[in-house]
């Protein structure tokens, strides 16, 4: 395998891309070493964007580093889903909270729009990795619209890492249906100027997408 040549920054990005793509369908699976000169063969690139494409997996939490072992994909069990999105539920409150003010009308229409894109792919054939993009499109925006960097930073790592997590829930049309109907609900609170109760709906989705996930 190998990656088209570019250079600099965007070499390094592009292996950064593969090597997620790689970790996300379980081509690199958790424990696994990230040996830097065993990539840089293998994708037939020179060693530096390599060792910078790991440098950052291990700040997404993707990957973790250990002295004299190196970096290896991160292990993710259910107790790590479980504190990830106790911290997700109480952010994506707050970023629902803080849009409420901020949203314009324009970004209300789109909102909308996605979901009224999720509604009608309900009647599709499941797609885990399609239902799974229009899912984090739809609260990337959300919390784009809090315009609170930090907030969104750190929720985007909380998201990366809660890939690492194999659940077939994206298969299921209960639970396609459930998470498209709980995003309708935080727009309407957006909408109708409810901080209150678009914290409350962010928070509830997160509790349930994190039940859905553990749910064999």
């Amino acid at each position: 395998m190998s990656i088209p040549t570019t250079d600099g920054a965007l070499l390094t990005q592009a292996v950064l891309r593969q090597l997620r793509d790689e970790i996300f369908s379980g081509k690199l699976s958790p424990g696994t070493s990230l040996s830097v000169p065993g990539l840089a063969s293998r994708l037939e690139v020179s060693r530096s964007p390599v060792r910078e494409a790991v440098q950052q997996l291990v700040v997404d939490g993707l990957a973790v580093y250990t002295p004299r072992a190196g970096a290896k994909v991160a292990d993710f069990d259910e107790d790590m889903l479980r504190h990830v999105f106790e911290v997700r539920e109480v952010l994506d409150g707050l970023a629902a909270r803080q849009a409420t003010a901020l949203v314009t009308l324009a970004e209300l229409e789109d909102l909308w729009v996605r979901v009224r894109e999720q509604e009608t792919l309900l009647d599709a054939a499941p797609d885990h990795r399609r239902d799974a993009d229009l899912d984090l499109d739809f609260h990337t925006e959300v919390r784009a619209v809090s315009a609170n960097k930090p907030l969104c930073d750190a929720l985007l790592r909380l998201d990366t890492q809660t890939h690492l997590y194999r659940s077939d829930m994206w298969s299921h049309d209960v639970n396609r249906r459930l998470a498209v109907a709980e995003h309708r609900r935080i727009v309407a609170a957006l909408e109708a100027g409810d901080a209150d109760e678009a914290e409350r709906a962010a928070k509830a989705h997160a509790s349930g997408v994190l039940v859905r996930l553990l749910r064999k």
